[in-house]
């Protein structure tokens, strides 16, 4: 079974290689397939069945993930290219356009930077199903109905997101539910560089050992596509990996030292979670990429142009 302690992540493909190197060749029922664009690592990790799902913890589907380090310099023809790469993601795997309703949940804490990457999504997206009756007939027949909530959180809310997501829904029936959400990752390497796009939903907080009841299918019915990027990593994760590369070099033979002293840091840093000292800046430029993939993925038939004089 997969053990999260020092490993703590809520990207798949942190996971599946977890699992890969606990289990002696391959996961069954894991397919990992990797292609580079451009410097872009895509990377579609495929769980498909029960036993696959608990040795990568994580439930069957797909996941979809991009790695880019140079979003980390803040290029515009890089944010672009990512951007297209992730809109096309999202158009496969949701089955986008659709004429029927779309619901975008931006989730998390407003109120704390590394959390705040949901409702920043949505203060950029391009909502439309109040509107399409209102609006020049030229423009209108293109569009394509999309609502977006954010619900915030448990502190500030008092209710469970799920319930208030639930209750939108019912109300709504839209065809598909978006969410957008800060994830936690395990390498330092991966924060505000990595995209997740899965089918499967969310379990929000389930990274940071906060788990809250799962956004999926099987609580809304109706498909939920999650979309994620790690903004967090566990301080245990951390020192975990200075030890390991430390003993790599100097001792190789101390594995068992290296995996107890790994329990113990699991234990002692569980709850400290890191971030960039810039992450404002990189939360900012990060949801202005996922706002463009989502516009771009729900309302196709929207020119760039059109959507820039929509939104100002």
């Amino acid at each position: 079974m997969y053990w999260q302690g020092h490993a703590r992540t809520d990207l798949a493909l942190e996971r599946a290689e977890i699992a890969s190197r606990q289990v002696p060749g391959q996961v069954p029922g894991l397919d990992i397939r990797e292609q580079t664009l451009d410097g872009i690592k895509i990377t579609r990790v495929q769980v498909m069945t029960p036993e696959a799902a608990n040795q990568v913890g994580k439930p069957p589907g797909r996941y979809f993930t991009l790695e880019c380090p140079n979003l980390r310099y803040r290029s515009r023809e890089t944010l672009k290219e990512v951007a297209e790469l992730v809109a096309r993601e999202v158009t496969e795997l949701a089955g986008l356009p659709r004429k029927g309703d779309v619901l975008i949940v931006g989730l998390g804490n407003w109120q704390a930077t590394p959390d705040a990457l949901g409702p920043r999504v949505v203060s950029q997206l391009m909502i439309t199903r109040h509107i399409r009756d209102y609006i020049p007939q030229e423009l209108g027949g293109r569009l394509n109905p999309v609502a977006a909530i954010s619900p915030g959180v448990l502190g500030i809310t008092g209710m469970e997101t799920i319930d208030i997501v639930r209750g939108v829904v019912q109300q709504i029936k839209p065809e598909l539910v978006i969410t957008v959400d800060a994830l936690a990752a395990r390498s330092t390497s991966r924060l505000l560089t990595t995209i997740q796009v899965a089918d499967t939903g969310i379990q929000p907080g389930s990274g940071v050992g906060n788990k809250r009841p799962g956004i999926n299918y099987e609580s809304l019915g109706v498909p939920v596509l999650a979309i994620g990027v790690p903004t967090v990593v566990s301080g245990a994760a951390i020192a975990g990996d200075v030890l390991e590369n430390y003993f790599a070099k100097f001792n190789p033979h101390a594995r068992a030292t290296l995996d107890s002293v790994r329990d113990f840091l699991s234990k002692d840093l569980a709850e400290l979670m890191v971030t960039t000292k810039d992450i404002d800046v990189e939360i900012m430029e990060m949801s202005k990429l996922l706002a463009a993939a989502l516009n771009r993925a729900t309302q196709p038939a929207i020119s760039e142009e059109e959507m820039l004089d929509y939104l100002q």
